[in-house]
């Protein structure tokens, strides 16, 4: 009893504990929230812009709920009326999308637009239109009257344009509104009415006319703790106390208030128990404990086993706190158990996964739908969107009755991408042949093996190989001017031996009498055909070759010229019996032009490379001898590929293997070999299926009216063995006329020649159908309903035929054309009864869902809509074939083949691989689907089962749980299965025998499945990233982690949080941040030289303030970046010399046409936006060079303007403004620092007013943005005024390219060195740089003068005079030694750079280079930004500066310090001074510095109160300063 109570009152005082600390981390956009209903708008607007104005139309006036509704309230009315237009998944998919704030960007961008519009005062909303605005819609009507005269305004991609009648020759009127408002109502009112009477096209772009001032807190990113080591104390003022030894072995140590030692022998008798208290604290204390090696271990597969033990639903917590939490948890992880089965069943499911995926032991990968995300490139915003596009296959499938095990198998069918080049079978006998490889003498001597293509060669040799490997087919017209040097071409590629097969096709006139001495091209072919027959192909080709030699370029050949050959060659021949209209040499004439025909190739000439039309461009015959060998060179590596893979061999015939390739087809025809391609939807399940009440059908949305459609329709089929067809046509037209029947009769003859085909039939007549105008259809649909399959189709072609049509327009009775085969009775009795209301309906489906007018003809295969066509233009039966083809190739076979599997009878079947086919071939093609199969699943492997008859997701995870990847995947599994219904399997990926610790961080994921409210329904303003109960020992830097193309900054917080350290706080240490800007990249290449134009400047702005950020082009990938935010932005070369010596040519991804000046972007996402923009030299600045030095340039005009303005100075006496600049810009120290944490920016402003005590010239500081404080940035301003001096926050983004630091302190090392050449303007002609802990002594004027003898920079080396640190000194042996040779290792710390120099050599783009190649070993650059230009002293020469200018005690010996230019606070590896005792015992006046500013900081302090909670404005404080001088 005596023990129990000790322990209780032992438990109680361990409760009595103060209060646990914590840090919280916000990150907030920079615009005021936007509301939700303008949010689910786009989000609905995404399926289409029909539901946009839909659900526009829904809640016109639903703001009127605002006022008396709770805020929770409203949301969820918001979500009822997005309902009507969404499934229960997507209702999910829109709450996960609002609380993301995924659509707020577009929303934003738009208002961006209305206030570039500039609107009018006091207005809810406006009109503008061709840029008159007005706020009334009385206006509207003057508006447009006025506006022809006006250019019309730019509409971009995306807009919301109400789809009106189709017109392009009306105004634009743009509706600036807030939907849901009763004057966006009034508003709309007027402009639908209008855009229905095609009075003018209406665009809807988002306006709250009053946003409130609300932060919105974003979601989506990661917040890092990361643990600093303390190895050197870099904290600011602290009183930071170690945490001695090993708690666990010295019971002297107090733990969570206890001193056990004490406790122990006051108490001897409870010792075990105490034990036990000791080993519960341990476990449950905040505070970390070094573990022993031996207990790491096994840590990664306990925290495994650990997960794997609680309640499934509890593990994906349990797996987020361990891997978030971890420095906190590892003692508790230690304890913990693990069977050998567990063990023995990863190990074998890694040995599975590294040789079917090759992921190894503590990889992490996901897996959703079989489709991989990789976290590194994939956000929550992409993985959004990704939910999305599967939600509409996966509820289409749902849909269509598919379920469980078959969803997955059908979706994970290789649907073949459009292949954007096919190519014509060329085993064709029209084809004549000038050489063959395989056969002719003259090539005996080369090889014969495809394995001769493995043999090495020179790059851009081409391999002589005795095989037809390389066919070029030429297309000509004899008498073209183009054909003469087409044809003098291929003689060039046969006399010099290429081994290329060229054969030809000769289009002549087809007519059947036809006198080849009045026709050129008929004269031609049957000279051909008579040498042929006296010799060979070959002599007759190579005669050809001869004759057109007589031909002068850019002339025809002439039946003179061919008459006069004739004579020459063979005087012996009788010209009339070979010419004349009864030749004996005609055969095969026509065979080259209906060769040409079937083919559906464009015009002549034409030529195929292996059956690959080249395109109108290429054929220009100064090009096409480097093209062809160009695509010589390319298929060579193909071939290479399938000789080593066994795909061709030895006995295989290279023509016959290249003709069997999926992309050949029997004929070209670009509306169905098209890759825009449109599909109907199958998916919808209407509650009717009636056609009959044409009313009731008319009232169905798309879908509807498609299902019924699909539902109703009758064929005419060849079904195969099984019953089953896996192509379905629907053929629509008017079959009262002539093209209606023809088309319909190829249907049909398709269909008899073809198993595993049917047709459907689809009335659009031209007028309105009635009883008479009818009879043709009624009479085909009343045979498809009473008559056997065979019956019905004989009796409808026949009727199709013209002879039919006209014996039915003399007023025969249907009867009299029934075929002998058909029940007559049963016929007759439906034909006479049939009313037309069903053919109505056909013709509104042909309308509202083809898109199609009255009478026009279309063909639908598996849901492909193909049409409308043009009246004139046929679709032969070889159409049908090729159309057959792609339609099996794409996906129809794979279909067809698992539906089979499913054993349902032959209609459902084939109505299941149509509707299953066009489902699979609408759904954007991405990446391939894998399956991830574990050998066994029971011990090491987390099962989520998906809730029954419901739409699922398969998610497969693969993860080691103590990896920087779980904690983030973890939150990533948790709110995936929150938003959807998911099917989730776990594999715990661990790596056997830790040597260290895996993680050295706490984490939180900042994400959410849906909005929140507040305890009064108010919505919350966003979620926050928050670390409870956090150990108050250790040293923490806070790292923000968000997607690729966010700049982030910290704007509010009274800590360090470079240096969290919560022993010396009180409290919760809050962070707030702010997305500054979205990024927008590009690559920029120069046309002329396929290079990319270094040192080219672009501009990003508005059309209101067209220079608002700049930014210039590296030669690494010529990669460029610029910030923006969302909007409409126009990006335009920099005025000055980028102006004058380039235009821009095209460009990719921007909201613009490609080949605008102007590039225009559109930025209304989260997502990364990257442009390629081409560019090439003007005509007469192509010797130019951007970089050069301008007099190097000059021509003789500038000259004469030199002359000029020296001539305007002797006499006005002044100086021009061109000097003054000029003097300016020489007259400005330029300097460089970076700085992180409190304590470094301390050391910062001490080092400016050294600089500033020294120096007489003006001082400009550039600093790195990214990490500054924010109380730097708010105090910088005060300081600058004071002091005189000028100052411009840069910001670089590090690109995605380039390898990535995780540790902030090389993250800011690395920007100290690798982005020197595109951080500054071209106008900035040196930078010095200086260390934030450095103080300077000397005018560092004279650094700048410093004469650096042809070097881009200059450094100085590392003193050798401190004796004592000899074993320091790292570069005197092993690698660093025998790299330098004679030469120095120079310190970072202080350095000049000559950025004219540097970029004209490309100094960035070499070190760039080769640091991606050394950081990708994590031992390599350990000092990042010092190691990287020592190693690169070969390639860009370092000058050695006099080792006074930068004296260091831990290396420099004492008598050296009296002529120190500036003292650095280096690190002591021998002593680990703390720098600031290290400070004010090296440098006297440090300390003096330090007391002038604390007193210019408090001042500022006192003047305004506000100044460490609200960050003031300031002129000076821009990213950039926009009004630069140009080279």
């Amino acid at each position: 009893m005596r023990n129990l109570l000790v322990l209780c009152l032992l438990l109680s005082i361990h409760h009595v504990q103060s209060a646990s600390k914590g840090v919280t981390a916000s990150l907030s956009a920079k615009w005021s929230m936007t509301p939700f209903l303008l949010e689910t708008s786009e989000f609905v607007g995404e399926d289409g812009n029909d539901k946009f104005w839909q659900f526009v139309d829904t809640v016109k006036e639903l703001t009127v709920y605002k006022q008396g509704e709770s805020v929770r309230s409203y949301y969820n009315l918001i979500l009822k009326k997005a309902g009507q237009f969404l499934t229960d998944l997507q209702v999910n998919l829109l709450k996960f999308a609002l609380a993301l704030r995924s659509y707020s960007p577009a929303v934003q961008a738009s208002q961006q637009m209305a206030s570039d519009e500039g609107p009018p005062e006091a207005c809810p909303a406006f009109v503008s239109v061709h840029g008159q605005r007005s706020c009334s819609t009385k206006d509207i009507k003057k508006l447009l009257k006025a506006a022809a005269g006006r250019p019309k305004p730019y509409l971009y991609k995306n807009e919301h344009t109400y789809p009106g009648v189709n017109t392009t020759e009306v105004p634009v009127a743009i509706l600036y509104a807030e939907i849901g408002t009763r004057k966006f109502t009034s508003f709309h009112k007027v402009l639908t009415e209008k855009a229905d009477g095609g009075k003018l096209v209406y665009v809807l772009r988002h306006f709250v006319a009053d946003p409130k001032p609300r932060r919105m807190l974003l979601s989506g990113y990661g917040v890092e703790l990361a643990i600093k080591s303390t190895e050197y104390k870099a904290v600011d003022d602290t009183k930071v106390k170690d945490s001695g030894g090993n708690a666990e072995e010295d019971d002297s140590e107090e733990v969570q208030g206890f001193v056990f030692e004490t406790l122990k022998k006051s108490h001897p008798e409870l010792k075990q128990q105490l034990v036990e208290l000791r080993k519960h604290l341990l476990e449950s204390t905040n505070d970390m404990v070094p573990l022993k090696v031996w207990e790491m271990q096994d840590l990664s597969v306990q925290a495994a086993a650990r997960i794997l033990s609680v309640p499934k639903f509890d593990a994906l917590k349990l797996m987020r706190d361990l891997s978030q939490n971890f420095p906190s948890e590892a003692r508790s992880l230690t304890k913990v158990a693990v069977t050998q089965e567990m063990k023995k069943e990863m190990e074998e499911n890694q040995k599975r996964l590294s040789e079917s995926i090759g992921v190894h032991p503590g990889d992490a990968e996901l897996f959703i739908n079989g489709l991989h995300i990789d976290l590194d490139v994939h956000n929550p915003f992409s993985i959004l969107d990704l939910l999305r596009a599967e939600a509409r296959v996966l509820e289409g499938l749902h849909n269509l009755g598919i379920q469980g095990e078959d969803q997955g198998k059908l979706l994970r069918l290789p649907v073949d991408a459009v292949d954007e080049r096919y190519a014509l079978d060329i085993r064709h006998p029209a084809i004549m042949w000038l050489n063959d490889i395989e056969n002719d003498p003259v090539y005996g001597s080369w090889p014969m093996g495809v394995q001769e293509l493995l043999r090495a060669t020179f790059p851009g040799v081409i391999r002589q190989i005795r095989r037809n490997l390389f066919n070029l087919v030429l297309f000509l017209d004899p008498v073209r001017p183009e054909s003469v040097e087409l044809v003098k071409l291929a003689e060039l590629f046969y006399k010099h031996k290429i081994p290329l097969r060229i054969g030809f096709v000769f289009v002549v006139n087809t007519e059947e009498e036809i006198d080849g001495f009045s026709e050129a091209g008929v004269g031609f072919f049957r000279v051909l055909n008579y040498i042929a027959d006296e010799y060979d192909l070959s002599q007759a080709l190579m005669s050809m070759v001869s004759m057109y030699n007589k031909v002068e370029a850019g002339e025809m050949l002439s039946v003179d010229a061919i008459s006069a050959y004739l004579k020459r060659k063979f005087p012996k021949a009788n010209a009339e019996r070979i010419l004349g209209v009864e030749s004996e040499y005609d055969d095969k004439r026509k065979d080259g032009a209906v060769f040409y025909k079937k083919s559906g190739l464009g015009s002549l000439p034409l030529a195929l490379f292996n059956g690959v039309p080249l395109s109108p461009d290429e054929m220009d015959p100064e090009e096409l001898e480097t093209i062809i060998l160009q695509r010589i060179m390319d298929t060579t590596t193909t071939f290479q590929r399938a000789v080593f893979t066994g795909q061709l061999t030895e006995g295989s015939s290279v023509v016959d293997y290249l003709m069997e390739q999926a992309n050949v087809v029997p004929r070209m025809n670009p509306l169905i070999l098209s890759t825009d391609r449109k599909y109907l939807d199958f998916t919808a399940k209407p509650v009717v299926d009636d056609w009959d009440d044409t009313t009731m059908f008319s009232y169905y949305d798309s879908r509807d009216k498609t299902a019924v459609m699909a539902k109703r329709m009758k064929y005419f089929t060849n079904a195969d063995e099984d019953g089953m067809s896996a192509v379905t046509m629907w053929i629509v037209g008017d079959f009262d006329k002539v093209s209606g029947r023809k088309l319909l009769l190829g249907a049909l003859k398709r269909v008899k020649v073809s198993p595993g085909v049917r047709v459907g039939v689809i009335d659009n007549p031209g007028g309105k159908p009635s009883r008479d105008n009818s009879v043709l259809y009624r009479a085909i649909w009343a045979s498809l309903l009473t008559q056997k399959n065979k019956a019905a189709a004989e009796f409808v072609q026949k009727l199709l035929r013209e002879e039919s049509s006209l014996l039915l327009q003399k007023g025969t009775a249907m009867k009299e054309l029934l075929t002998q085969a058909m029940n007559r009775d049963a016929f007759e009795k439906r034909f006479n009864t049939l009313e037309v209301d069903f053919i109505r309906s056909q013709q509104l489906f042909c309308r509202d869902v083809l898109k199609l007018s009255p009478g026009q003809r279309a063909v639908i295969s598996n849901g492909r809509v193909l049409g409308p066509f043009e009246e004139r233009e046929d679709f032969t039966a070889e159409d049908f074939q090729l159309l057959e083809k792609i339609t099996l190739r794409a996906s129809a076979e794979e279909v067809r083949a698992k539906v089979k599997l499913m054993g349902m009878k032959a209609k459902r079947a084939s109505d299941l691989v149509m509707k299953v086919d066009a489902l699979l071939a609408a759904a954007p093609q991405g990446e391939v689907r894998r399956d991830v199969h574990f050998v066994q699943d029971s011990h090491s492997v987390l099962h989520l089962s998906p809730r029954e008859n419901e739409v699922f997701y398969d998610v497969v995870a693969i993860v080691d749980p103590l990896t920087r990847e779980a904690q983030k995947m973890s939150p990533l599994l948790i709110v995936l299965s929150q938003v959807v219904n998911v099917r989730l399997r776990v594999f715990m990926n661990c790596r056997a025998k830790l040597s260290e610790l895996p993680l050295k961080s706490f984490y939180r994921f900042v994400l959410e499945s849906d909005v929140s409210f507040l305890g009064n329904d108010t919505v919350s303003p966003g979620p926050v990233a928050r670390f409870p109960e956090l150990p108050e020992s250790p040293l923490l830097t806070l790292i923000m982690n968000t997607p690729e193309s966010w700049m982030v900054q910290a704007v509010r917080s009274p800590h360090d949080l470079d240096n969290i350290h919560l022993q010396e706080v009180s409290g919760t240490v809050a962070a707030e941040y702010e997305l500054e800007h979205l990024l927008l990249e590009g690559h920029c290449f120069d046309l002329t030289t396929g290079q990319p134009p270094r040192g080219l400047q672009f501009t990003l702005g508005t059309s209101r303030e067209p220079l608002m950020y700049d930014t210039i082009v590296m030669a690494n990938l010529g990669y460029f970046q610029l910030k923006a935010n969302p909007g409409a932005w126009i990006l335009k070369l920099r005025e000055g010399r980028s102006e004058d010596i380039y235009q821009v040519l095209s460009h990719d991804g921007a909201d613009s046409p490609a080949d605008a000046g102007d590039v225009v972007v559109v930025l209304d996402s989260f997502h990364s936006k990257i442009l390629k923009v081409r560019v090439q030299k003007k005509a007469e600045k192509m010797s130019e060079d951007l970089l050069s030095e301008n007099s190097a340039s000059k021509g003789v005009w500038e000259s004469i303007a030199s002359v000029w303005s020296t001539f305007e100075k002797s006499i006005t006496g002044g100086v021009s403004k061109k000097d003054d600049r000029q003097k300016a810009k020489e007259d400005v120290l330029n300097i460089f620092s970076v700085a992180s944490g409190h304590l470094y920016e301390r050391f910062l402003r001490i080092m400016m007013l050294s600089v500033l005590r020294h120096t007489k010239t003006p001082v400009k500081f550039w600093f790195l943005k990214n990490y500054l404080s924010p109380s730097f940035k708010e105090t910088i301003a005060h300081m600058a005024e004071e002091y005189g001096f000028q100052f411009e926050l840069v910001q670089y983004k590090w690109p995605r390219w380039l390898h990535q630091q995780a540790e902030k302190q090389r993250i800011i090392w690395g920007y100290k060195i690798l982005f020197l050449d595109v951080l500054f303007p071209l106008a900035v002609d040196k930078i010095i740089f200086v260390d934030a802990d450095q103080i300077v002594r000397a005018d560092l004027k004279d650094l700048r003068d410093f004469d650096l003898e042809g070097a881009p920079y200059g450094y100085t080396p590392f003193c050798d005079s401190r004796t004592e640190m000899e074993g320091y000194r790292f570069w005197k042996s092993g690698y660093w030694n025998s790299h330098l040779g004679h030469r120095k290792y120079h310190i970072s710390a202080l350095y000049v750079v000559d950025l004219k120099k540097f970029r004209k050599i490309a100094a960035g783009d070499r070190l760039r280079g080769q640091y991606q190649a050394l950081s990708q070993d994590p031992n390599s650059l350990s000092n990042l930004d010092q190691d990287l230009p020592n190693n690169m002293i070969h390639q860009v020469a370092i000058k050695s500066l006099p080792q006074e200018w930068l004296w260091c005690e831990t290396w420099c010996d004492d008598a050296s310090k009296v002529s120190a230019k500036t003292i650095d606070l280096c690190n002591n590896p021998k002593t680990k001074e703390p720098k600031l005792t290290a400070a004010a015992r090296i440098v006297p006046e440090w300390v003096e510095y330090d007391d002038e500013i604390k007193r210019l900081l408090k001042l500022v302090q006192e003047q305004d109160g506000m100044a460490t909670q609200k960050p003031t404005p300031s002129p000076s404080l821009r990213e950039k300063d926009t009004r630069r001088d140009e080279l």
